[in-house]
C-alpha cells in the first residue's frame, strides 16, 4: 500500500512539474461582467474568489484568498499591469507591508504558513472599462521573490450610463 502511496505521489510531481500551467479558475461570472484567473508563478497556484461580480463596481466588496506561502513576507509589494491587445496600458505599483508600517494580518508570515484572507478591499474605481483585457497583479517579497502572480481577463459588457 505505501509503494502505491508513493508511485501515486511521485506521478503527481511529475505531471505537475510538466504540465504546461495552471488551470484557469473562474472569479465571477455574471450577465455581462466575466473575471477568470491563472497563477503566473510556474511553482504555485492560489485560491481566490468574490462574492458577486457586480459588488465589484461598489466601494468595497468581500473578497477570499488562501495560499502556502513559498517565501516569508516581511515587505510586501504590488505590480498591477492593465493589458489591452497585447499592450501594457496602465502600469500601477504600491508597497502592501513595510516595516513599522504593517497593519495588515498577513504581514510578518513565514515561509511554509497558510495565508488565509477573507474580508473587504477597496479598489477605489468607480467602474471597471468595457471590453476584453488583461490585468497581470506580482506580489513580491523584500527579496525580489514572487509570492504571488496572477494573470486576471475581465470580460465587461456592462453598460454605466
Amino acid at each position: 500500500m505505501k509503494t502505491a502511496n508513493v508511485l501515486v505521489l511521485t506521478f503527481v510531481l511529475l505531471y505537475i512539474d510538466v504540465s504546461t500551467g495552471w488551470p484557469t479558475h473562474t472569479v465571477c461570472k455574471e450577465d455581462n461582467l466575466e473575471i477568470y484567473y491563472k497563477s503566473c508563478d510556474p511553482k504555485q497556484d492560489f485560491a481566490f474568489t468574490i462574492d458577486r461580480c457586480s459588488d465589484i463596481t461598489t466601494h468595497t466588496f468581500n473578497i477570499r484568498a488562501s495560499m502556502a506561502l513559498r517565501h516569508s513576507i516581511k515587505e510586501l509589494h504590488v505590480k498591477v499591469n492593465l493589458i489591452i491587445n497585447g499592450k501594457t496600458v496602465l502600469t500601477y505599483s504600491d508597497s502592501i507591508c513595510e516595516p513599522g508600517h504593517s497593519e495588515l494580518g498577513f504581514c510578518g508570515m513565514k515561509k511554509g504558513e497558510h495565508f488565509y484572507y477573507e474580508g473587504p478591499i477597496t479598489l477605489g474605481i468607480k467602474e471597471i472599462p468595457q471590453g476584453d483585457y488583461t490585468v497581470s497583479a506580482v506580489l513580491t517579497n523584500e527579496q525580489h521573490a514572487t509570492v504571488a502572480c496572477a494573470d486576471f481577463t475581465v470580460k465587461n459588457y456592462l453598460d454605466y450610463y
